[in-house]
């Protein structure tokens, strides 16, 4: 989607994305639930190193993936931009999706806040640290990639949208008004729906699964409800957001 056939640019294959990545999102959190909160990792300082154990890891991480051509996709944003080491890989020939504004619009920085300081204590307890801080980044860092993925693919689905409507999106972005584009880009049936559907990938997916058939209601690896929670405070608000930011310099 970052670069390519623009013919294949369309609201179905953007949905298609945007409901497979669902799935990932539901399986990292799964897998960073296990551990409690840990929130040594995050206040830890390093000697010689600026930041939080988790943010040396983090920046670790996102340099050995830079290396390897990450960051050459416009579907991929760092949290760590500053000082990342150029691509080994050479980039591919085809013609980004996107306007050239869209590197403007990245809420990375809030995201990674959030992620911290509301997200980890409403799904992780908060017990004791268990010192397995290189495998809780490791989870978090996956997490958090795909939620960075997932809210700036918005631009994606503002890009698909001003194509399809330009009359309608051109004024407002013209007038640079943002609560006129918000009030365009927002369907709440439609949110609704992602909401009800999350809440059930996360009850299928979170479910135990045994060989003996049993009445009895076990409890979930995750809360469903706290997964429609999270695309109704954070995931889909956020993914506006950037896709307002991202049409506000669309004709720049």
């Amino acid at each position: 989607m970052a670069c390519g056939d623009d013919g294949k640019l369309s609201l179905d294959s953007i949905r298609d994305s945007l409901i497979r990545q669902e799935d990932t999102i539901i399986f990292n959190l799964i897998e960073r639930i296990k551990f409690p909160t840990n929130p040594t990792l995050y206040k830890q300082q390093l000697p010689n190193i600026s930041g939080s154990l988790f943010h040396y890891l983090f920046q670790q991480t996102e340099a050995l993936q830079s290396k390897v051509g990450r960051y050459l996709s416009q579907e991929e944003i760092p949290f760590f931009p500053d000082n990342l080491p150029d691509s080994i890989i050479p980039p591919t020939k085809c013609t980004p999706v996107l306007h050239p504004a869209a590197n403007l619009a990245n809420v990375n920085e809030k995201i990674l806040d959030i992620y911290i300081k509301q997200m980890l204590p409403l799904f992780c307890t908060e017990a004791d640290d268990d010192a397995n801080f290189a495998t809780t980044a490791a989870c978090d860092i996956q997490l958090l990639q795909a939620l960075s993925r997932r809210i700036h693919y918005g631009k994606f689905v503002a890009e698909v949208k001003f194509r399809d409507s330009t009359d309608d999106y051109k004024p407002f972005i013209l007038a640079q008004d943002r609560d006129g584009l918000m009030k365009l880009l927002t369907f709440e049936a439609v949110e609704e729906m992602v909401k009800k559907r999350v809440a059930k990938k996360a009850k299928v997916f979170g479910q135990e699964v045994t060989l003996k058939d049993s009445a009895k209601e076990v409890k979930g690896k995750v809360d469903p409800l706290l997964v429609s929670r999270l695309y109704d405070e954070w995931i889909m608000p956020l993914t506006k957001f950037v896709e307002v930011e991202y049409l506000l310099r669309r004709l720049d």
